[in-house]
């Protein structure tokens, strides 16, 4: 089963002020799309965008990338990995994981895209590693970046 790819993710492979998020990021979403084990939401598409093409203070009002540019990457994402578009049983979802589980809004609607498709893993580093939130767990895959425990056990065992 691929695994949803959180927004963060897709920066970090732009970003290079984290030179070792950005090795991560690169490596994971080149083996994920050569094993054809990553998807994207349409969300993510989104952030994206908004993300690299908002001034930073600390690169002097620059932005990672120009608006042009940004969207010929956001383009090429959506050429290499499967994109999930929202429903309205990913938004009822998504308000049901908000009130449940305490998830800012768009986090929300991140983990109910994986929960409503049935992808069992959701990689970012906005939620705890480890963590399930109905049927999906999260996968931080920075942690071993960072030389901190990265490994989980499997997610179903075959006994």
């Amino acid at each position: 089963m691929p695994s949803l790819v959180d927004t963060n993710v897709l920066v970090y492979r732009c970003d290079p002020r984290d030179p070792v998020r950005q090795r991560t990021a690169t490596r994971l979403l080149e083996e994920g799309i050569g094993r054809q084990s990553l998807v994207i939401s349409h969300q993510a598409i989104v952030e994206f965008v908004a993300a690299v093409t908002k001034p930073q203070k600390n690169l002097r009002g620059r932005a990672l990338m120009p608006i042009a540019e940004a969207l010929v990457e956001a383009a090429d994402l959506m050429a290499q990995l499967p994109v999930l578009y929202p429903s309205r049983e990913t938004l009822v979802t998504a308000m049901r994981g908000a009130a449940l589980y305490g998830l800012p809004w768009f986090d929300a609607q991140m983990w109910a895209c994986a929960e409503v498709n049935g992808l069992p893993e959701l990689l970012s580093e906005d939620f705890q590693h480890g963590r399930h939130y109905g049927n999906v767990r999260i996968v931080n895959p920075f942690l071993a970046g960072e030389g901190r425990v990265h490994e989980l056990p499997p997610l179903y065992d075959d006994a």
